[in-house]
């Protein structure tokens, strides 16, 4: 399994414009471990949007590439959001899962992947046009080519150990979030 914190510091590293829409709690604190930027649209209490504000992001600016970062508990939750990525086909939305198999942010009771709920199958069903799931640090470079040039949609989950890691928060403020966003996005 994947230490958490250094797959999304190596995932991201030397990211250039990659729009990057972590989930709520530890995604986002991973995503602000590996270093605070202006194209990241952190969440804050959107459990079950992020693939779905992600799939937003992407079909706007086909001309950008996007990951979301959910969790496990944040994917399950917005199970809908594979089917209809799946009908939308966008080529630039990669979705990386980071999946401990436990519902992190409200006790850290076992989620259903903790059950055998394969994600990567799911999204193969919703026919995206890749996914599998990764568990080794050596898997993360090709993570990363997927990330700049993989054709989407993908979905990658990787299963990362359960551990609870200081808390890094990033801005919270939503309104500032959004239009430090909107900025960035638009200085492109």
């Amino acid at each position: 399994m994947l230490d958490r914190r250094d797959f999304v510091q190596q995932l991201l590293a030397d990211r250039g414009d990659l729009l990057v829409v972590p989930g709520l709690g530890s995604a986002t604190y991973d995503v602000a471990a590996a270093g605070d930027h202006p194209l990241n649209f952190y969440l804050w209490g959107a459990m079950g949007g992020t693939a779905m504000i992600a799939l937003g992001l992407a079909l706007a600016r086909p001309d950008r590439r996007v990951v979301a970062l959910p969790g496990d508990g944040d994917m399950l939750m917005g199970l809908g959001s594979l089917a209809t990525i799946g009908v939308k086909q966008p080529k630039n939305l990669v979705v990386v899962v980071l999946d401990n198999a436990h519902y992190g942010e409200t006790g850290m009771q076992p989620s259903h992947t903790e059950a055998g709920i394969d994600l990567a199958a799911l999204a193969l069903a919703c026919r995206f046009r890749q996914a599998r799931s990764v568990t080794r640090i050596e898997e993360t470079a090709e993570v990363r080519k997927l990330l700049h040039s993989g054709e989407g949609p993908i979905l990658i989950n990787a299963k990362i150990k359960p551990d609870d890691v200081p808390r890094v928060l990033p801005l919270r403020d939503g309104h500032a979030i959004k239009d430090r966003f909107i900025a960035a996005l638009n200085a492109l």
